[in-house]
């Protein structure tokens, strides 16, 4: 079985480099590319290449002008062509600036082949100036497809956070602010510097999709902890009761301006069997439903919900409203905790309000309902 490595992150230089030390370090191993940048006349160009040299190049058409949807269709086919020539020890995909490695490697799964690792390359004093782009990817020339409206930040933030591995160029622009704001982005990625650690060894340790898909969903992701050290700070703000819907619309813009970048799930009142998800980057803020909280199910709809779901669940169970909650983490260099703790309770119900139940909560004014497209 040929294993596979997914190298991507908006920074390119960082994650030339490290497929670059991927080749060094790995006798045997090649590298795919598609370059989505030669989407606008119409093709993808595909390389492949080796330590010495490029070996071989071809074009994949777009399909329905989709530049990421004709990456999709050619990857499998081209992995599984150099799996069959054989002479490969490892197969390095090096995604395209914009491409995010989660929907790459359920691709290459679902495919019938192995993914081993996943990193995403950072520049380190890079972070921050990705991290607060508010650009869209289409301003940029980084859009994936004529449909894409995602922005630099949350791009970037989605590739930072998912990958286990993080491969590090060695930065002199580089402070310790920026690499204490990269540890409390991702605790718990093992960070590797390009040049001087062994990255061979990290993206072989193996990787798990469904998990990592999992660590990413709002209903039990796998959020920062409470942290301060060298400008850099985590709150975690936790609560058992919910937003008013109407006083929580009203701070969204400077909630969202609080933190370099916030995510988690929260609770309304007027939605109060709803689990929704808070992701913010670059002054941004998107907010989803993710289905219903466990404690709206009924007992036999509970089999249905992956066991990690229900364990998360199960952590977080109150006696009363069971796994309704607000979880939001906030991180950012000079965060105001004790300022932004202060406006998110100014959001809950009051004591009165709470006290009236569900039935008034939900005659509350439903504030949300043109984010959530209701």
């Amino acid at each position: 079985m040929l294993p596979v490595v997914l190298v991507g992150g908006l920074h390119a230089d960082a994650r030339r480099a490290a497929v670059d030390r991927l080749l060094a370090e790995v006798p045997g191993s090649v590298v795919l590319h598609h370059d989505l940048a030669t989407a606008p006349a119409g093709t993808v160009m595909r390389t492949v290449r080796d330590a010495t040299g490029v070996l071989d190049t071809g074009e994949a058409p777009l399909v329905n002008d989709c530049a990421c949807c004709a990456l999709r269709e050619d990857l499998v086919p081209e992995l599984r062509r150099l799996e069959a020539a054989g002479g490969t020890s490892l197969a390095v995909v090096e995604l395209w600036d914009s491409v995010e490695p989660k929907a790459m490697a359920e691709v290459v799964t679902s495919g019938g082949l192995t993914v081993t690792g996943v990193v995403t390359a950072v520049d380190p004093a890079l972070l921050l100036p990705y991290l607060g782009n508010g650009d869209d990817l289409a301003e940029r020339g980084l859009a994936a497809a004529a449909t894409d409206q995602r922005t630099v930040a949350d791009t970037f933030a989605r590739q930072l956070e998912y990958a286990p591995v993080l491969a590090l160029l060695d930065s002199p622009e580089a402070d310790d602010e920026d690499r204490e704001l990269l540890a409390q982005l991702h605790p718990t990625a093992r960070r590797v510097l390009i040049g001087h650690d062994d990255l061979a060894g990290a993206v072989r340790a193996g990787f798990d999709v469904e998990a990592a898909a999992a660590a990413q969903h709002p209903a039990c992701a796998l959020l920062p902890a409470e942290a301060d050290a060298h400008g850099v700070a985590t709150l975690v703000w936790h609560r058992r009761r919910p937003f008013h819907p109407e006083r929580l619309y009203a701070a969204l813009e400077d909630l969202t301006c609080a933190a370099a970048r916030s995510r988690g799930r929260f609770w309304l009142a007027d939605k109060p069997d709803t689990l929704l998800h808070w992701d913010a980057a670059g002054g941004a803020l998107c907010v989803e439903s993710a289905g219903p909280w466990l404690a709206s199910l009924p007992d036999a709809a509970w089999e249905m919900v992956p066991p990690v779901r229900r364990a998360a669940a199960a952590l977080d169970w109150h006696p009363e409203h069971g796994d309704c909650c607000q979880h939001l983490v906030f991180t950012s260099p000079g965060l105001d905790r004790d300022g932004l703790s202060r406006l998110l309770e100014s959001c809950l119900l009051t004591d009165a309000e709470y006290a009236a139940g569900r039935d008034a909560w939900k005659r509350l004014p439903p504030a949300f309902d043109t984010f959530l497209e209701v």
